[in-house]
């Protein structure tokens, strides 16, 4: 009975996230009841520098607003637990990392300075990872009193202008100041933070949550107690777990027992998915496990690449190349990757269509592309159609563990961040997770990947009306028995087939089944004439059109055996 009568609390998960400086932190103080072990710039530097730098935690509890009321009747509380995003530029990792557990943005930003390079970053990632948001205009402060109303009605107009091509449109503005007077000052109430507050409550929702399925952790915090164990601070992303279940630290290859929970300084048995936590387990060095997931024991895979169906970020100016290497996001780590793009087109002779959009069909045939198209560019190429889905082959520089189909996200992290251009290039969804180390020649040669050859040579005589020999398809090394039995086209219209290589200088004979014209035939056969005494040809056709040969073929990008395919 006294479990039963115990108060129960729904954890709502609100992300902090602005550009540096425009009072991220300041506002979640104003805001919050209880802090945790990481918030409020706990780190020295943060401190000493005056900004964030990592992750901060810290809670407060309201009564369940009226249009959640039959939804969530078996709780009394929903508590706000605020994730204080680091703004400076050099931190979008960390900004990333937090932005996805994360169930409605706070995007916070300077009335007086608008939109900055790292508020679009943090809108970016945002309609990557969030379904919700808010705009908060803080240091309304600073604004003239007589000239104040106007200037935030003008700001307000402004963004939701900014937000009219998102999936934040017509989302709620909300003007604040959370620290009038400035950090030093302690002279002024907060203004408007009853009202933020009122609007965070009625714009609270029901997220798509389960305990079902494997418990999955992320940690951003982790620090010894003695005489206890290791504390690990952080978010439940699925699943479920109680006091002595076991738990698996993929980093460090162990297993673990839970030996208590928390929930902002309440012991609790249990924690779902969405809860933010404490997990106290059995002693090892917490500097093996600074940030990453735990779960239940092999749950989660380590993999060494991964197969993404991926989007560009409009707002990328630079190329996002095949072979190109970008940092790479994938649930709570980064690392560098290098990419390899290609597309699925429905209306491909080969393909069906892909009806399952969960997991990666290895089944179909895919083209290869020198770079992810965006819709503009694909429309200036109006000799290539633009494909119906992107995929790239990321291949990781180092392991990363990660759960199925879980949100990745490609930057260009070493741009200059002083330049006023977006970093994040593209995001997508893992689809499949490629976990053997010997995976290039265990795995690679089952994605149908091809890239579509055209070449070109030229007919240069005509043996009878059934052969003509080609040249300047090939150079002379080419192995041309891999090419023998092709199809091949004549610029004057008749089909043909390779027979094989003809003399040692790459030139080839080719089969007409229909023959030739008689005028062909006369063109290329030659006349004989004597010259000293001996007999050569002589070609008629020289000054003419010359006839054309076209070869076009697949040839798939990691077959080991490099066979050929005709189109």
């Amino acid at each position: 009975m006294a479990a039963s009568s115990k108060k129960r609390v729904f954890n709502f998960n609100v992300g902090v996230l602005g550009h540096v400086d425009s009072g991220k932190t300041s506002l979640s103080k104003v805001l919050s009841t209880v802090a945790s072990t990481a918030s409020f710039d706990n780190n020295p530097q943060s401190r000493e520098r005056g900004i964030t730098l990592d992750l901060g935690f810290s809670s407060f509890c309201v009564d369940v607003p009226d249009h959640l009321q039959d939804l969530v009747t078996s709780y009394d509380k929903i508590q706000y637990t605020l994730v204080d995003c680091p703004g400076h530029a050099s931190l979008i990792r960390t900004i990333i990392g937090g932005a996805q557990i994360i169930d409605l943005m706070l995007l916070v930003v300077d009335v007086t300075k608008g939109m900055q390079t790292q508020t679009a970053e943090c809108l970016i990632i945002g309609e990557i990872t969030c379904p919700r948001m808010m705009v908060v205009l803080n240091k309304i402060d600073l604004l003239p009193v007589d000239k104040r109303p106007l200037a935030i009605e003008k700001m307000r107009k402004r963004m939701l202008k900014t937000l009219e091509g998102t999936r934040f449109a017509d989302c709620p503005v909300v003007a604040v100041a959370s620290k009038p007077g400035g950090q030093e000052s302690d002279e002024h109430e907060p203004m408007a933070v009853v009202e933020l507050i009122e609007a965070l409550r009625n714009n609270t929702y029901i997220p798509d949550r389960s305990t079902g399925g494997p418990f999955v952790f992320a940690v951003d915090h982790c620090f010894s107690i003695r005489g206890q164990g290791v504390v690990m601070t952080g978010t439940v992303l699925h699943g479920a777990v109680e006091i002595n279940d076991m738990i698996e630290i993929p980093s460090i290859n162990e297993n673990k027992k839970v030996k208590s929970i928390q929930m902002f300084k309440q012991p609790v048995e249990r924690i779902v998915q969405g809860d933010r936590a404490g997990i106290c387990v059995t002693q090892f060095d917490p500097k093996e496990l600074e940030r990453g997931l735990v779960c239940n024991p092999g749950s989660l895979p380590t993999l060494q690449a991964a197969i993404v169906c991926v989007n560009q970020i409009a707002y990328y100016r630079g190329k996002i190349c095949s072979k190109a290497k970008f940092h790479i996001t994938i649930s709570h780590e980064t690392v560098m990757g290098r990419l390899t793009f290609f597309g699925y087109h429905k209306n491909s002779g080969s393909n069906t269509p892909i009806t399952d959009v969960t997991n990666f069909d290895f089944t179909q045939e895919y083209t290869y592309q020198e770079e992810l198209l965006s819709k503009p560019k694909a429309a200036a190429a109006q000799d290539e159609p633009f494909p119906d889905k992107q995929f790239a082959l990321i291949e990781f520089e180092k392991p990363v563990t990660c759960p199925h189909h879980c949100v990745v996200i490609g930057s260009k992290l070493d741009t200059d961040i002083h330049t006023n251009s977006c970093r994040i290039a593209f995001h997508g969804t893992l689809l499949e997770g490629i976990t053997d180390v010997k995976y290039k020649e265990v795995v690679l040669p089952k994605i149908k990947i091809y890239k579509t050859k055209l070449k070109e040579g030229q007919v240069e005589r005509v043996s009878d009306e059934y052969t003509v020999i080609g040249k300047n398809l090939f150079k002379k090394e080419t192995n041309l028995q891999i090419f023998t039995g092709l199809k091949v086209s004549l610029s004057s219209g008749q089909e043909g087939m390779i027979e094989g290589g003809f003399g040692q200088s790459g030139k080839i004979r080719i089969r007409i089944p229909n023959g030739l014209p008689a005028d062909i035939v006369q063109r290329f056969s030659g006349t004989k004439r004597k010259n000293k005494g001996k007999v050569v040809e002589e070609n008629t056709s020289q000054d003419q059109e010359p006839i054309k040969i076209f070869l076009s073929f697949k040839r798939y990008l990691f077959d080991p055996e490099k066979s050929l395919k005709q189109l």
